[in-house]
């Protein structure tokens, strides 16, 4: 009779058809923020609803959104008394610059020793191609223990525009018991890890306007404010010394960090230290009495992700710019709303902006925080998995990052989400020469065929 050791057995004997797959993936650049690249975020929807498609996958459908699709599929052969995973996965990826800082080609997937460079190898169509490779073991081999519903989407790098909409209008459609994601990471490759928390994100744009056009800094310098220097002490100002957020009532919704998740917090190891090796800072920074793990897990931030204002090439040209911009992110912990986030902005900068200039404050991309129970069924049915491959018992840890999906998940269609992944801290998403720790991958594998058999009732 089949078992979960026939499908390792299978997955094990195919890793190498399963990894030849996930290059050919790897190789489209479906980069959804550019619009050039279109064509290819439709391409990789393509390939993964034909992949769905190949495996006996029903009602296989790529739905149109205003700007990328999303892809549906379900295979529902267990029966109604067992539980429907819904697995949420995206297929976009970021951009790639700066280029001239990756020592391969950002979509030719290149191993060196135990790694897989590549943009998007580790966020996240190695993830996605993981959960399908496990699933596909256990498909070729036995009868799949459990329901499962596929929802992936080409929108999460650019903030997962319409997927709530989605949600919405596919509610019936998308009913599940709970979600798997596989989005997050772990700790060490020896370390696998469960994600219970997760930040959100609020993401804008400052503009500050001073004259018509750019001025000449000798014949009006000292008469005309210059707006780059406007939003340069402006920025300075949201936060203080202590790292502590200036926007009018930006602590009042944060939920305070209990003993118990400090406590828990504090095991994971990640000092000063460690955020060093991982960064190459000179020495970590941050909310004053908090530790790092804290900081990036249970308190909110506010980062300036880009500036932009007058003459920036090379030599000089003395130039009072016409108007500066900045780029800020914020991460926010529950129960902040990127909403009230934006409204706090606008009313910092009514109450400090100078009658010099004029401004705007445009929010671009936002999600809310979750948190999950890490008591429930499915969440100890993933705990056991990572448990049988890597020998130890996973470590539970709050996420620095966001996925917005899940507050959506639980807000729209009523269900919570597990959370796990098999990125490495070092696996530099986001930036050149991203890369995907094939070993930790194949385990990860591994792992989700457990899980899958354990979550059957």
């Amino acid at each position: 009779m089949p078992t979960s050791a026939t499908a390792i057995e299978h997955l094990r004997n195919h890793h190498q058809t399963y990894l030849a797959e996930l290059i050919e993936f790897i190789k489209i650049p479906s980069i959804s923020t550019l619009p050039e690249n279109a064509k290819d975020v439709n391409h990789a929807a393509d390939f993964l609803a034909q992949k769905l498609k190949s495996l006996g996958f029903e009602h296989v459908q790529i739905f149109p959104t205003a700007r990328h699709p999303i892809v549906y599929g379900d295979f529902l052969k267990a029966g109604a008394n067992q539980p429907t995973i819904l697995i949420y996965g995206h297929y976009d990826v970021q951009p790639v610059d700066p280029i001239e800082l990756w020592n391969h080609d950002p979509f030719t997937p290149t191993q060196v020793g135990d790694d897989l460079f590549a943009r998007g190898a580790s966020d996240m169509k190695g993830q996605v191609w993981a959960v399908i490779s496990a699933i596909e073991s256990i498909i070729r081999t036995d009868q799949f223990p459990v329901n499962l519903k596929f929802i992936l989407e080409g929108e999460e790098e650019i903030g997962s525009l319409h997927f709530e909409q989605f949600l919405v209008e596919h509610k019936d459609l998308l009913s599940a018991s709970f979600s798997l994601n596989a989005d997050t990471g772990m700790l060490a490759p020896d370390l696998p890890t469960i994600v219970y928390g997760l930040r959100g994100m609020a993401y804008f744009e400052i503009k500050v306007f001073g004259p018509s056009h750019d001025l000449h800094s000798g014949v009006y310098g000292g008469v005309v404010q210059n707006p780059a220097q406007v939003l340069a002490d402006l920025i300075s100002g949201m936060r203080d010394k202590d790292g502590i957020v200036q926007l009018p009532h930006f602590y009042d919704k944060v939920v305070p960090l209990t003993a118990q998740e400090r406590t828990e917090l504090a095991r994971l190891k990640m000092d000063d230290a460690y955020y060093q090796n991982q960064t190459g800072a000179p020495t970590t920074w941050g909310e004053k009495g908090y530790t790092p793990v804290e900081r990036v897990g249970g308190r909110p931030t506010l980062d300036v992700n880009g500036l932009l204002s007058g003459f920036i090439g090379a030599g000089a040209k003395t130039v009072i710019p016409a108007w500066a911009m900045a780029k800020l992110s914020t991460r926010l912990v529950p129960d902040q709303l990127p909403d009230e986030v934006r409204q706090q902005l606008t009313e910092y900068m009514q109450q400090h902006a100078p009658e010099t200039v004029t401004w705007t404050v445009e929010q671009l991309s936002g999600g809310s925080p979750s948190i999950s129970d890490i008591n429930t069924v499915e969440s100890k049915a993933l705990a056991n998995a990572l448990e049988t491959v890597w020998g130890v018992k996973p470590t539970y840890k709050r996420e620095g990052g966001s996925v917005p999906v899940v507050s959506s998940m639980q807000r729209v269609l009523g269900i919570d989400s597990v959370l796990t992944g098999f990125g490495l801290p070092d696996d530099n998403i986001h930036s050149p020469n991203e890369k995907l720790h094939l070993p930790s991958w194949f385990k990860g594998t591994e792992a989700l065929v457990h899980f899958f058999y354990n979550a059957k009732r």
